[in-house]
């Protein structure tokens, strides 16, 4: 078995492919630039030394990030018969002569990226209901004061919140359901040039109205006395959970693969534009925050309570405004949609329905447990299930979620995924896949990362994260 060519006759009669290499990018780049990409990579890279933290992070996003995408998707390509992560892990590791208990390395990123959707779904709720604020004119002459209470009265509503959360869990369970070709990228292929069109709209109007210059020097002027260990740690924790790695979707999205499909180049595609994103947010930005004398550091108040005040009293504020709020709805349901097709194939494997039944029966769980987080925002925020133990100690459910999945699932899984990769199996059947070969210096380097730098990584950030 282990001298099949990459991707020869493992196809299932009924598995499908990306139709084109351009969607197959445009929905793995949607995946992997969420949220977070918009507005904590900026100020994390002002904050810790400008252009001296991107070189950082540009190490690790490609000597950590890359490695583990095409791990991953050649995972998922080398056995395509399998519905999902945890079977694809399961049936390579027999095809090289060990355990099928390796599944379970599929299915620890099934439930991690599963736990992530529950509060994921709730934050993109949140710029769903700002869009509708922000076209409505509700920033207008807002104050500082104002805008603080208008999100302290979102996160104290639960039928608003819930009303959104639902609207977001049924947009990804609709789109999902329809498979890959009229669903996922019909999908991106409208939300993707959306979302670069908007992006680059915002940084005109950024450089236009706001302080470009101000933006250019807290984001590029290199300055290394701040790369400290901690700005290491933090440029190594962004690198590893920006791109999304450990989360089964690149698996999934690797087993619609063709053979023919490159996977180093394209994982070095992802990567780079996954960054490039996160850059030009912060250009789109910054302007407006220095230019109105605002705060940068606020993180999710930046989105939510500090840049409303600069729209509220920008020219043109409500249509720009309106603008940025759908960029990040274009960024929050892209990464939905990606999260959410690992959990309705890991349904659709375990319960024998069709693709469409998994895609409901797996949205029902979702929305229903995605309540009982949005609870914990207001009804239940004095609800500490976990005081028992120190490191849950005043923490709500939606904080143990977040916590377990971010900083306990995502690693482990990770570091499961680098040695079973790295030593366990047999050296050359995944890099068939990604056409490597054995003598090469791109194999050299693949297996020494794999086997060494990865592991060693993963574990330093797993033990800062659970000693923080």
């Amino acid at each position: 078995m282990a001298g099949l060519s990459a991707g020869a006759d493992k196809t299932g009669p009924t598995q499908e492919h990306w139709s084109s290499r351009l969607t197959f990018l445009m929905a793995s780049i949607g995946f992997a630039v969420g949220l977070g990409n918009i507005w904590r990579f900026p100020y994390v890279t002002g904050e810790h030394g400008g252009s001296a933290f991107i070189l950082v992070y540009l190490f690790f996003a490609f000597a950590i990030g890359v490695p583990l995408v095409m791990t991953e998707w050649a995972i998922g390509r080398r056995s395509q018969q399998a519905a999902s992560a945890s079977g694809s892990f399961r049936d390579v590791a027999a095809e090289g002569g060990r355990s099928r208990r390796w599944g379970n390395v599929g299915g620890m990123a099934i439930l991690a990226v599963f736990m992530i959707m529950l509060t994921y779904s709730i934050v993109a709720g949140w710029t769903l209901d700002y869009f509708v604020r922000a076209a409505t004119g509700s920033f207008d002459a807002i104050t500082a004061d104002a805008s603080r209470s208008m999100f302290a009265d979102l996160l104290a509503d639960p039928v608003r919140l819930g009303f959104w959360q639902a609207i977001v869990v049924g947009l990804t369970v609709y789109i999902n359901s329809r498979g890959i070709h009229s669903g996922i990228e019909r999908a991106v292929n409208i939300l993707m040039p959306a979302l670069f069109v908007c992006l680059l709209i915002m940084v005109g109007y950024a450089f236009a109205i706001g302080d470009m210059s101000a933006a250019a020097d807290f984001i590029l002027t290199p300055d290394f006395s701040k790369i400290t260990g901690e700005a290491v740690l933090m440029a190594l924790g962004q690198a590893f959970f920006s791109i999304g790695v450990a989360m089964a979707v690149m698996v999934t999205y690797g087993s619609y693969l063709d053979a023919d499909t490159s996977i180093p180049q394209n994982a070095f595609i992802v990567v780079g534009a996954d960054t490039l994103v996160a850059l030009l947010a912060g250009f789109a930005i910054f302007p407006l925050v220095f230019a109105y004398g605002l705060n940068p550091g606020q993180g999710t108040g930046l989105v939510f309570e500090t840049l409303p005040l600069a729209f509220g009293a920008l020219p043109g504020g409500q249509i720009f405004g309106s603008i940025f709020f759908l960029l990040l709805i274009a960024a929050a349901i892209t990464s939905c949609i990606g999260n959410f097709a690992p959990v309705i194939a890991w349904t659709e494997e375990r319960l024998k329905v069709s693709h469409t039944k998994a895609a409901w029966i797996s949205g029902l769980t979702l929305w229903g447990l995605g309540l009982i987080a949005v609870l914990s925002l207001n009804v239940l925020k004095d609800f500490h299930p976990l005081n028992f133990i120190g490191f849950f100690e005043g923490k709500t459910i939606y904080d143990i979620i977040d916590i377990v999945s971010a900083n306990i699932l995502l690693p482990v899984g990770a570091l499961c995924t680098a040695l079973f990769a790295g030593w366990v199996l047999p050296k050359t059947l995944l890099t068939t896949e990604m056409g490597l070969k054995e003598d090469s210096i791109g194999y050299k380097l693949w297996i020494s990362l794999m086997r060494y730098v990865i592991p060693i990584a993963i574990t330093i950030v797993l033990v800062v994260s659970l000693g923080a």
